[in-house]
């Protein structure tokens, strides 16, 4: 099996884990993209969770096999599937977790596996929130951007992300490469 297939495995044995107990979760980042069309990723599973159910979500993945830790950075739990992670994130760069967070998610099936997955709007606004300067890479952000900007409303991104100049950089950026119009419309 490929990467990218071992995380799809784990991200659906902890989605089926976290549902059958309750959790309410939140597919996000890079797959969260993916599962509407956005590029594969390489990198871990991010879910998020309410803060108040972090330790329940922790304490299901481990009944699950999952290996937990909790670092010191005070925004998330690690959960690992052999040497597959999946970020249990609960105060993401744009704050905690809400209930009207998670509800903005939809609920799709993902390889077969029903979870709500993050609103486009919502990945673009926290990865672009995420950039600073000792994280400055833009690729992930633009790659998602080119493959999903039709279904993506950049007004609402552009608003919600104007006090950051890296947010901004990139906007001029997907602008000058012809992905996102300068009103914030996506090219098609």
């Amino acid at each position: 099996m490929s990467e990218f297939e071992d995380i799809c495995e784990t991200m659906k044995k902890a989605a089926a884990a976290l549902r059958e107990a309750g959790v309410p979760f939140l597919l996000a980042g890079g797959l969260a993209a993916w599962a509407r069309g956005g590029p594969s990723s390489d990198h871990d599973v991010d879910f998020l969770v309410r803060p108040e159910d972090v330790d329940e979500a922790a304490d299901t993945l481990a009944v699950a096999g999952f290996r937990i830790e909790r670092p010191p950075e005070g925004w998330l739990v690690k959960a690992y599937d052999g040497e597959i992670l999946v970020d249990l994130i609960f105060e993401p760069t744009t704050g905690p977790v809400t209930e009207e967070l998670i509800a903005r998610g939809e609920e799709r099936e993902v390889l077969a596996t029903p979870m709500r997955v993050m609103a486009l709007e919502d990945v673009m606004v926290t990865k672009l929130l995420a950039l600073g300067e000792t994280h400055l890479d833009y690729a992930g952000p633009v790659e998602i951007a080119r493959a999903v900007r039709e279904q993506i409303d950049w007004d609402e991104v552009r608003g919600r992300t104007g006090d950051s100049p890296y947010a901004r950089a990139f906007f001029a950026l997907v602008e000058e490469l012809g992905v996102v119009e300068p009103n914030g419309t996506g090219i098609g």
